[in-house]
């Protein structure tokens, strides 16, 4: 494979997308470490907001059906199908992370309340979770905005980072959900 395969045109411009990486990832991390700090908005009576929960997980879901497709498609060399299964799962994680928001904005943290050996295991894969998901936001941003720029040599070299850590970071949300859900 070569740059053409990609749609590579010699007179491609490249853009510096660095900003706009950092400042999303600094607004999307900063955002979810400011909302763990807040305590819930109270008198929200318009819907129950418990769902979102529920919802969040389907969105990890859709999401990590979308990244195995995108790598499976890469892998047959596939790039049209393969880009459009990474815009997917930008799009479902991005819903995600407004449902996300809502949600800890609107009604707080979640308590588990497993105890044996469940609770070790459940707290390791949440805060694993939890620090590769901030970490996902840059390597994912700058994945797609070095495809962007066709810089195809670049691109491979973090995607080989970022596809298997959003991954686990997608499947692990579903199962926090999984543990976490009778304590709703």
């Amino acid at each position: 494979m070569n740059e053409a395969d990609f749609g590579y045109k010699p007179n491609h411009k490249k853009r510096n997308y660095r900003p706009l990486v950092i400042w999303l990832t600094i607004i999307i991390d900063g955002l979810v470490v400011v909302l763990s700090g807040l305590p819930p908005v109270e008198g929200f009576d318009l819907f129950d907001v418990h769902i979102l929960p529920m919802l969040n997980a389907i969105f990890n879901s859709f999401t990590f059906v979308f990244l195995l497709l995108a790598l499976i498609f890469i892998m047959k060399k596939n790039i049209i199908w393969h880009k459009r299964f990474i815009y997917s799962a930008f799009v479902t994680t991005t819903l995600f992370l407004i449902s996300y928001v809502a949600y800890h904005y609107l009604a707080g943290d979640s308590s588990f309340g497993g105890e044996g050996i469940i609770r070790p295991i459940y707290f390791f894969i949440l805060i694993t979770h939890i620090v590769l998901a901030a970490v996902i936001v840059p390597l994912a941003l700058a994945s797609i905005t070095r495809a962007w720029n066709m810089d195809v040599p670049r691109h491979r070299k973090i995607a080989r980072w970022t596809m298997p850590l959003w991954l686990y970071v997608s499947l692990t949300g579903v199962i926090v959900y999984l543990m976490i859900r009778p304590y709703y």
